[in-house]
């Protein structure tokens, strides 16, 4: 430990002892090996800057690596730039940009044949196929093609052969069994003249000629085929509400754009040539650098020859953009423009479709690899931060949901290895404080029902449970572990200010926005609130459908249509003046208090089975032997809560 610090000691003193001009810097690891370069404005505060305050988990990571750190000055910043790209080219930090291919995103391919094939794919062979996409979407592309086989009667055999009888498809009528001679090669590929146009013109001109076209075809009696152009219009809107990029103009252009999780970022290039988008590039890279410079980092890696490069390159930041295009105009000889996406330039919202696409491709790639390697560095983080004896691989998240006391509802989200494990989530319908609004009661209630059972069923506790709220929420699940004689950390996000309570400390943690303990910790709360909202919104919807009211003697489907939107609540129904329902649903007064009658029954009815739940807090199984299980578990609840209460009135910080 102490050699540790006095490594740092030096570090820190290198960094203080920097010039404050430009320049680059290198870390060196114990084996004099560069692990991670890069270029400041201000070598003396940029150095300084990884020794003052609280870092993320990667800058602490850089600097328990690191023994030396070694600095170059230059005489101005695009000349730090210059040299920091060759310095990586020549050393390949490991804490730098190294491009790794990713997987790539679907497109759809019709195959060149006599009568062709259209399926999905992510190969792109040159056999003289149609390539349309690639789509970031792969189950809209999935739809997409499910409607252009409802609309076509195109082959669905994956080989070609003549055969003597045609098959199912056939009968069903979704081919023309062309292998039977069944249809001529000209008419069959019509069909694909058709889904052309759909997929290449403009969305809007292409409308107008199916329409078009349609009422053509329909004045010459040809009903069949305007039939194929109407369901083609549909098949458009398929397409439009799935956000698939159009192809606009014939100039070739490279797309790029980046997300990043901590360390992790990963890189989307979308390549359109001839006018069409035929691929993209996915890399993912471990960088330190900060956000404004990872774009102009990448370009100088990925382009390394004037031929590489398109005519434009287009970028999601001017940050670096005026320094890599003097770059590629002396480096590379090449006269190719790089260009900012805002709403000035001309066909904005196209380019902007463009570059969400692949935004969009580099957020789902990095949300694969947080799955594929857990997330492990903010674990880590987070198990420092709190002082837990071991890594949280399993968070249970707790959130309260309920429209002013009324169907209260807890959610329990379980995270697993820093990922969602949907199959352990669970929800209360809360039933102590149900119409009351108190959420540390509501809090007790779920963690009481919910770590009762777990101690009854000898099951796995969690290594950390996650309250959404303050210091008043986090004490009250508190007592209710030490009443259960439970030793499980916890830990509560409050919204407002993104501040970490411990139990009996009203001193809140505040970690860095770019966190990854933070970052973690508020996927599980979002989620958490997701979870209990949800479910929230379906109890309200059920208890207010026309469901309720049909249950009223006299009241049909109709009437109780328009009792819901009068009134909305059978309790608002109980408590309206009799002439309003005489006129809402047009009966007589004497009906209109019979319905009201009806309802005063049917709502004590309800409140009366709403105690009940409140007096037993059981669930009780089908045999006799789940019936016991559930009263011991009910049973172990309420002291839990009765304990916990007792309790929380001595604390004055609950």
């Amino acid at each position: 430990m102490n050699t540790n610090n006095s490594v740092r000691e030096i570090l820190h003193q290198t960094a203080l002892k920097a010039p404050s001009s430009s320049g680059v810097y290198l870390w060196k690891n114990p084996q004099d090996k560069v692990i991670y370069v890069g270029k400041a404005k201000n070598l003396k505060n940029r150095l300084s800057s990884y020794f003052s305050g609280k870092k993320d988990i990667k800058t602490r990571l850089l600097i328990s690596h690191a023994t030396s750190i070694e600095y170059i000055t230059t005489s101005n910043e695009y000349e730090a730039f210059l040299l920091e790209n060759n310095l990586i080219k020549k050393h390949t930090p490991k804490y730098n940009i190294n491009l790794k291919d990713g997987k790539s995103y679907p497109v759809l391919r019709i195959t060149k044949e006599d009568f062709p094939r259209i399926f999905k794919t992510r190969n792109i062979l040159h056999d003289g196929s149609t390539y349309f996409g690639p789509y970031p979407d792969a189950g809209a592309l999935d739809t997409f093609i499910d409607t252009l086989y409802k609309i076509y009667p195109l082959r669905h055999c994956k080989i070609f052969r003549k055969r003597e009888t045609p098959c199912l498809y056939y009968h069903m009528g979704q081919c023309k069994a062309p292998c039977c001679d069944k249809i001529s090669k000209e008419s069959y590929n019509e069909y694909f003249g058709e889904i052309a146009s759909l997929l290449e013109e403009k969305g809007d001109e292409t409308e107008k000629k199916l329409i078009a076209q349609m009422k053509q075809a329909a004045a010459q009696l040809n009903f069949e085929k305007a039939a194929r152009f109407r369901d083609g219009l549909r098949a458009l809107q398929v397409m439009k509400n799935q956000n698939i990029v159009e192809s606009f103009d014939v100039s070739d252009r490279d797309y790029i754009a980046h997300y990043r999780e901590g360390e992790l970022v990963s890189f989307t290039v979308l390549k359109i040539r001839d006018g069409k988008l035929l691929g993209r590039d996915n890399h993912r890279v471990i960088s330190l650098n900060e956000d404004d410079e990872l774009i102009s980092e990448f370009i100088s890696q990925y382009y390394s020859s004037k031929e590489e490069l398109p005519p434009t390159v287009f970028v999601p930041t001017k940050e670096g953009q005026e320094h890599i295009s003097k770059w590629i105009k002396e480096t590379l000889h090449s006269d190719s423009q790089i260009i900012l996406v805002t709403d000035e330039i001309e066909n904005s919202k196209r380019h902007q479709a463009c570059m969400n696409m692949a935004f969009e491709n580099a957020k789902e790639d990095i949300i694969r690899r947080l799955r594929e390697r857990g997330d492990l560095p903010a674990l880590q983080e987070l198990k420092e931060i709190l002082g837990l004896s071991k890594l949280p691989i399993r968070i249970e998240g707790f959130d309260i949901a309920h429209i002013s006391g009324k169907f209260p509802v807890a959610s329990l989200i379980s995270f697993y290895n820093g990922n969602p494990d949907k199959k352990n989530y669970r929800y209360f319908r809360l039933k102590t404080t149900d119409g009351i609004i108190d959420d540390f009661a509501s809090m007790k209630e779920a963690t009481s029902r919910r770590y009762t059972r777990l101690l009854n069923e000898q099951a796995d506790l969690p290594d950390l449970i996650l309250i959404d709220g303050g210091i008043g929420q986090v004490n009250a699940v508190a007592n209710v572990l030490n009443a259960l004689n439970l030793d499980i950390p916890i830990a509560g996000l409050a919204e407002k200010n993104e501040e970490i309570y411990r139990p009996g400390c009203s001193t809140p943690i505040v970690l860095p926005k770019r966190s990854d303990a933070l970052r973690l910790l508020q996927r599980v709360r979002d989620e958490t609130h997701r979870f209990a909202t949800t479910r929230n919104q379906k109890l309200r919807t059920k208890e207010n459908t026309v469901s309720i009211f049909t249950k009223i003697p006299g009241i049909a489907e109709k009437r109780a249509r328009t009792l819901t939107k009068t009134f909305t609540t059978l309790e608002n129904l109980v408590f309206a003046q009799t002439e309003q329902i005489s006129q809402a649903i047009n009966v007589s007064l004497d009906e209109a208090k019979s319905i009201q009658l009806e309802a005063k029954k049917l709502l004590k009815e309800q409140n009366l089975k709403k105690e009940q739940q409140k007096q037993s807090l059981k669930s009780y199984g089908t045999t006799p032997e789940a019936a016991a299980k559930a009263q011991y578990i009910s049973d172990l609840a309420s002291q839990a809560l009765a304990v916990a209460d007792s309790g929380s009135d001595s604390n004055s910080s609950d």
